[in-house]
């Protein structure tokens, strides 16, 4: 499935002689902002710059309302440290770092969506690096194409983050997550390419129980989101407490 909405995708777009195909589609009406900082070396990035599409706007993909916070500041953390590096001679002497970010808004369609591009730029750079990419008169193309990304950052939901790690690996792409959790994203048999700078749910249960342990608490309560998975992680650290005598477990979701 994911295949062949890559396909559909790719061959509907304008094409490497200037030639333009129709992408007759609902959801195609808003054109996606894209910000990039050019370098020897591209790193991909999916940040949640604006809040995922209402009910009504689901089938359009159409984003909600910009996420000042945790959308915003992540673009500019990350143009701020490859600005700092690559003014630094001493980290990456002669090589200079750039980045594509694109907008995932928290939703597993528009990311897979973004990752489809991030993949149709590095397939049209390889084929331009073979020569293959000509004219259908047989003439050369004057296309210049960006640079493939070496990997991606991102996204932040656990769930997106695997829809994305399971298109990204077809194609041999790196994935680092920043705040993907997800017990089942530590299974290298199936996601060999994700890697993820945050502990998984299960080491933070077990963290949390750690403390529990060392303070002798009898009583603990937890407040925690109604999403699945802060269930998840709660229920793990319920879990683990059971080992730990006369200690009771609450849990309270946060409304």
């Amino acid at each position: 499935m994911i295949l062949l909405l890559f396909l559909a995708i790719l061959l509907l777009k304008e094409d490497v002689c200037g030639n333009f195909g129709l992408l007759v589609s609902a959801q195609a009406n808003e054109r996606r902002v894209v910000a990039h900082m050019p370098g020897d070396i591209i790193i991909g990035a999916l940040f949640s710059v604006h809040h995922q599409p209402t009910v009504d706007k689901v089938h359009e993909r159409k984003c909600g309302e910009v996420r000042e916070q945790y959308g915003i500041q992540r673009v500019e953390a990350m143009l701020h440290t490859l600005d700092r590096i690559n003014l630094d001679p001493t980290l990456l002497p002669n090589i200079t770092l750039g980045c594509e970010i694109r907008d995932s808004c928290w939703h597993s369609a528009v990311a897979l969506e973004q990752s489809i591009e991030f993949i149709r730029d590095s397939l049209i750079s390889s084929e331009e690096e073979e020569g293959m990419v000509r004219c259908v008169d047989g003439s050369s193309s004057s296309f210049r194409s960006k640079k493939p990304i070496v990997g991606v950052i991102g996204p932040g939901s656990s769930s997106v983050a695997i829809q994305v790690q399971n298109l990204l690996q077809l194609f041999n792409i790196p994935q680092i997550a920043y705040s993907a959790t997800s017990m089942d994203l530590s299974d290298k048999t199936l996601f060999k390419y994700f890697m993820r700078v945050v502990p998984s749910d299960a080491q933070q249960a077990k963290a949390m129980v750690d403390i529990v342990k060392r303070y002798n608490w009898t009583y603990v309560s937890a407040v925690h989101t109604e999403d699945m998975q802060s269930i998840i992680k709660n229920a793990k650290v319920r879990t683990c407490i059971q080992i730990v005598p006369t200690t009771i477990m609450i849990l309270r979701p946060n409304k």
